[in-house]
């Protein structure tokens, strides 16, 4: 389903309105007393974490040992997580599915980054120290499903965090009036379990370095005697990092406050054994800390993300004589659609529509329904420059001001995107299908379609809501292809009553939905300034497209998995981490809360007791708790997984799923249109090997996880401005600002999950609005 922002031209925002946070460096010193603080602070600053560090870090293990560590179980291999409060602790998933094995120092991290790939050795238990409550604070680990970055259990399992046994865990927070609440006295939680010794580890190896080692900082001192100077990443959990002062900007050395507040993109090249610091390059100066564009820029260099214009070799691949014509001998080998009443329904700005619906009625009690997805796959051939740059980018990303497309704007604007009133190629699903959700028969093929009409997800929604409603003209979108505004509001209708049974049934089997809220902004025309800023309302429009887009990457999943056992492109979603759904329900428990999560069905199923209007902020609460030990769904090869039963998804509970309906703004579903043309016998034989396809699904997963992460650093930073432009000076906001900052609280403020849990628990049982300001002044 697209989901797709229209991309607005972002001024450069100017002033104090576009602060982040990120401090000025003072001004008002003279230039030379500043230069020799400078070196001072270098050369102090050095010493201090030489000492900190003591002994250099141990050298790895050889990559043979690391291997016959491996097979004999002896060393584990993992994706290690920093904490994002104290850079010296970090985790990894300890492969039993208990809780998390805990890295307690810098020196046992062993010059490891966050995301990379490591192999670790457990410290024996004689060897190993307690942890204090305090060290506790934050672990991250995977996402949750749909957009949720989730926090995760340090792993101590003395005192369940959020609960208690003798004593209290929260001291106290305030309450109505000034009453004062003593959560940690009312709360009571046994469990039946042993108390488990917390497990503990170092790194010996990294097997691979996931992290880009780039990073957006500032210069914060240098050492003339060394000709260095100390670049300070803007992320904590990365080392500091001493760059030539060659590398600096001309006039640095005498001016080093001039200098205070750029921002730099850095690159680390290494990190030797015996410094505590890490030695790299200046690559680039991106503009002054703060600003809008400067900041975007840093976010897409870090992670990652290709924003340049794509190449001569790139475009070259695109179509030459426009405007382009669909050639007659393709007309020839496609199901010609373009009589049909097709439609496409997306967000009002959206741009690249790379799907359609259309339903008749073909009788008693059936009906004809197609799902019609743009075919991407007709011009992005295997091999070409333009395949390699969408390989490589493998998703667009939608930022709060622009789109980073993953094709060139020819293609997932125009050419691919199915634009009303324009013949356009599509990869379609067909289904006879009844109004109870039964599929009868269905049909795969590539076909070419004239999409009537574009409308908004407030059109349809209004559609739906008012079915008897006589419409003017100009509230509806123009209906093109000799089509009737009757006939749309039928199909609408019709969509509606089949996607309503089809979510039933799907629940009914067992699926869960964890809906977490996404923040939504306006932004000044003029300064590019948010304006305002809300949750993005998901309402019956959006859940008729979601259901035909479930229906369409079931459908295809099973059709490419017979046709190849050994080379399809799927998607997984493991059952959450049981330790820390465990201790979920335990603290829910403790306060009256009574949650089923021994299946996804019966999670639904406690979930659904919240459901009604008035408990809206409850479900807010729940579902953003119970994010938290969910995993992240992931793509994978087939071939390289040998337990079918590790192919399902648990929230949607079905035992196979891929991602088939959105090409133009993600390459798993590029790859997924092959092997369905393959399977067809309607396009070239898939002959990449098991071995590719595993290393394709690796990078999807990689930058999908990237461009989430990108997407909410600018939600975070438009939200940061938006508070300082509007909430200090507009109280007629506050209950939405209270709604965002409950959405923004634990990833803006790095907040411990259980401190937020006894906040959104707080909120639950006084007052949201109140809640949230007593959760961030608790943090």
């Amino acid at each position: 389903m697209s989901s797709s922002k229209e991309e607005k031209k972002q001024p450069k925002a100017s002033g104090k309105a576009s602060q982040q946070g990120r401090g000025k460096g003072s001004r008002d010193h003279r230039p030379k007393q500043k230069s020799q603080k400078a070196v001072a602070g270098a050369r102090e600053s050095k010493q201090v974490v030489k000492k900190k560090l003591g002994k250099p870090f141990e050298s790895y293990m050889s990559a043979q040992d690391v291997s016959h560590g491996l097979k004999r179980g002896e060393l584990i291999k993992s994706v290690i997580k920093i904490n994002k409060k104290n850079f010296e602790q970090s985790f990894v998933t300890s492969p039993d599915g208990g809780s998390d094995i805990f890295i307690s120092t810098l020196h046992a991290r062993n010059r490891a980054l966050e995301g990379d790939v490591v192999v670790i050795r457990l410290i024996p238990s004689t060897q190993s120290k307690n942890v204090k409550p305090s060290d506790q604070t934050d672990s991250t680990a995977a996402a949750g499903i749909g957009t949720t970055e989730t926090a995760g259990d340090s792993g101590s399992s003395k005192t369940v965090p959020g609960s208690c046994k003798n004593g209290s865990v929260a001291e106290k927070c305030p309450g109505k009036e000034g009453e004062v609440m003593e959560l940690g006295k009312s709360v009571t939680c046994s469990t039946d379990t042993a108390i488990q010794p917390q497990k503990m580890g170092q790194v010996v190896f990294i097997m691979e370095k996931k992290h880009s080692r780039v990073a957006t900082g500032n210069l914060k001192a240098y050492d003339k005697a060394d000709q260095t100077a100390i670049f300070a990443p803007a992320d904590h959990r990365l080392p500091r990092v001493l760059v030539p002062l060659s590398d600096c900007p001309d006039g640095y050395v005498k001016r080093p406050t001039d200098f205070s507040n750029i921002l730099f993109v850095g690159r680390i090249t290494e990190w030797p054994a015996d410094s505590p610091f890490a030695c790299g390059h200046l690559a680039r100066s991106l503009g002054e800390a703060g600003q809008i564009e400067p900041e975007t820029e840093g976010f897409l260099i870090e992670y990652g993300i290709d924003s340049e214009e794509f190449p001569p070799e790139v475009l070259d691949c695109l179509p030459k004589n426009l405007p382009w014509k669909i050639p007659e001998d393709e007309l020839a080998k496609r199901r010609d659609l373009r009589s049909e009443c097709i439609f496409t329904i997306d967000p009002a700005t959206a741009r690249d529509l790379d799907d359609a619906l259309h339903c008749k009625r073909i009788g008693e009690g059936l009906f004809q329904v197609g799902v019609h997805i743009a075919d991407v796959s007709y011009f992005v051939r295997p091999k070409t420059a333009l395949d390699k740059m969408a390989r490589e980018r493998a998703t667009s990303v939608y930022l709060v001001q622009k789109v980073i497309p993953m094709l060139p704007r020819l293609l997932c604007e125009e050419l691919c995107s199915l634009n009303a009133n324009e013949d356009r190629l599509a990869f379609s699903v067909i289904w006879s299908i009844d109004k109870k959700g039964n599929v009868h028969d269905e049909w795969f093929g590539r076909t070419v379609i004239r999409s009537c009409a574009k409308m908004a997800y407030g059109h349809a929604q209004q559609l739906i809501e008012d079915p008897n409603r006589q419409w003017n003209e100009d509230e509806l979108p123009d209906i093109a292809g000799g089509h009737s505004l009757e006939e749309v509001i039928c199909c609408v209708h019709d969509l509606q009553t089949i996607a309503k049974s089809l979510r039933r049934k799907r629940f009914s089997e067992g699926a869960l939905r964890l809906d977490q809220p996404k923040l939504s902004f306006s932004l000044d025309s003029k300064t590019g300034l948010p304006n305002g800023c809300g949750i993005y309302e998901l309402k019956d429009s959006n859940r008729l497209i979601e259901e035909f887009m479930l229906l369409a990457n079931i459908a295809v999943s099973h059709r490419i998995y017979k046709a190849f056992p050994h080379q399809s492109l799927l998607r997984r979603h493991q059952a959450p981490q049981s330790h820390m759904l465990d201790q979920l329900v335990r603290l829910c428990s403790s306060y009256g809360i009574k949650l089923d999560a021994s299946s996804s069905a019966s999670l639904h199923s406690s979930m659904q007791k919240y459901s009604g209007e008035e408990d809206m902020a409850k479900a807010l609460v729940l579902t953003s708790l119970l994010s938290r030990p969910m995993q992240v769904a992931k793509y994978f090869c087939t071939g390289c997984l040998e337990d079918v039963r590790a192919f399902r998804h648990y929230a949607l509970n079905v035992p196979l799923y891929t991602h088939f309906t959105s090409p133009i703004r993600r390459y798993a579903d590029v790859i997924v249109h092959r092997l369905l043309a393959a399977s067809l016998g309607i396009d070239e034989p898939f002959t990449d090997s098991a071995d590719v396809v595993e290393d394709i699904s690796e990078n999807c997963n990689d930058k999908r996880k990237a461009a989430k992460r990108v997407q909410e650093l600018s939600n975070e930073m438009f939200f940061a401005i938006f508070i300082q432009v509007c909430v200090c000076t507009c109280t007629n906001i506050y209950l939405s600002t209270c709604v965002c900052l409950l959405v923004c609280l634990p990833t803006c403020l790095s907040v411990c999950p259980f401190v937020y849990a006894f906040v959104c628990l707080f909120i639950w049982s006084v007052d949201m609005s109140v809640g949230v300001f007593v959760g961030l002044s608790v943090c």
